[in-house]
């Protein structure tokens, strides 16, 4: 049962109760990232997340976690490009304790400049830590290419060089602006009524005025269709290729699901099947989305040895190009469907899973899209609609693609060009 009330300074509560479980996950959702960051505070959003955890007026950062590890509990944050989450899952008895430290963390943290200067290390440690992982950095190195010169095409953690510039009164600065009632959701999920939620979260929660909302100034980036190498002498090649797409309310959105289940998104898809289980050219293949508020990216991942660089890139184009022109099966489309139609009925089984479709549901359309609702749009989705998004999305001139690893890119024939 899904239940909202709006505090009097405007924070809202959602829950959501599992009366078969004893845990509660509690998620304070706040709607910024590095997405509503300028070029001076790249960084600051992922940095205002771990000083959070560095100290209040009443707790010590020890004293933070020992407050929830004691318990058995988790305790954890994140931050993403358009917005960030401090949660914790305990049992249901301790669950006054969970509130009572997150409240503390979001009101009360010091950013004490000893504290802000070590964490400042920290994160350009996790920088460095980063940088030498070859398949994760590609995608930063993929949205940087696509997206050059947008906040969107920076990356979350920022540069070391960036988060050493931030200053104590820059970082207070964009906590004010950003950490306020109107730009914060409490999701709570598991085995707790939602009168007993509102009346545990309003004494600690409904401090400060509701002021306005927070708004965001940014512009849809405008994407480059390119190709870019970058030398790293490494054994295998990185590969990411895209595409820009869909934005988090474009209906069309349902229809990207099935497209990218089919092509990259799971063991029996084509590209797997195709470039791995048939011709043994990768070890990692798939494809993702990711939707932001304006835009989206469709990306196509491999790893593979310089070797079998060519040949990867053409059967994946091919792929590409053979569900944009011949489409797809009726046993496709059925099987994809029901893929994610389990996919998203196990998650929704576990507490932090539904905390976080709580969160961000309510932070990007101030409702709850249900997983009725979700599977609903889902299964009306037909052959002809995947198709049509297909031809849209992947025609040739829109793509971009970026290689990180040692390889002749002299040598190298971009498949998409011979369309032109």
């Amino acid at each position: 049962m899904y239940n909202k009330t709006v505090l009097s300074n405007g924070i809202r509560i959602v829950t959501e109760e599992m009366p078969g479980v004893r845990s509660v996950a509690f998620g304070v959702w706040i709607g910024t990232g590095s997405h509503y960051e300028d070029a001076s505070e790249a960084g600051i959003s992922h940095l205002i997340e771990h000083l959070l955890f560095k100290g209040t007026q009443k707790r010590t950062a020890k004293e933070i976690a020992e407050a929830i590890e004691s318990v058995g509990g988790q305790l954890n944050a994140f931050t993403s490009k358009e917005y960030t989450c401090y949660y914790a899952r305990v049992l249901d008895e301790h669950l006054p304790l969970a509130i009572d430290v997150l409240a503390d963390m979001f009101f009360s943290s010091l950013f004490t400049p000893e504290d802000i200067e070590r964490e400042k290390r920290v994160v350009q440690e996790e920088i460095r830590m980063y940088e030498d992982s070859p398949d994760e950095i590609i995608h930063d190195i993929f949205a940087q290419t696509i997206w050059d010169g947008h906040p969107l095409g920076r990356p979350v953690i920022g540069t070391r060089d960036s988060v050493a510039a931030l200053s104590r009164e820059k970082i207070i600065s964009f906590y004010q602006k950003y950490y306020r009632p109107a730009n914060l959701v409490l999701a709570l999920a598991g085995n707790i009524k939602h009168e007993r939620a509102v009346s545990l979260l309003e004494p600690l929660f409904a401090q400060g005025t509701p002021g306005e909302a927070v708004e965001y100034s940014t512009t849809p980036p405008q994407p480059r269709a390119v190709f870019k190498h970058f030398y790293k002498p490494l054994e295998q090649v990185q590969l990411c290729m895209g595409v820009p797409a869909l934005s988090q309310k474009d209906e069309r959105i349902y229809a990207l699901q099935i497209l990218n289940s089919l092509l990259g998104g799971g063991a029996s898809s084509r590209l797997f099947q195709k470039i791995r289980e048939e011709r043994a050219l990768v070890y990692s293949i798939y494809s993702y989305y990711t939707a932001f508020r304006d835009t989206g990216l469709f990306v196509i991942y491999a790893a593979t040895s310089p070797d079998n660089f060519d040949d990867v890139l053409e059967l994946s184009w091919q792929e590409i190009r053979r569900i944009a022109e011949d489409g797809i099966s009726p046993e496709e489309l059925t099987r994809s469907k029901e893929q994610i139609k389990g996919s998203i009925l196990l998650a929704s089984e576990n507490v932090i899973h539904r905390m976080h479709r709580l969160g961000k549901s309510d932070l990007i359309y101030n409702r709850l899209i249900t997983t009725e609702e979700i599977l609903e749009k889902v299964f009306r989705v037909n052959r002809t609609e995947i198709q049509e998004l297909a031809q849209e999305l992947l025609d040739p001139g829109r793509f971009t693609a970026t290689v990180l690893g040692n390889l002749d890119v002299e040598r190298i024939s971009l498949p998409w060009a011979k369309e032109f």
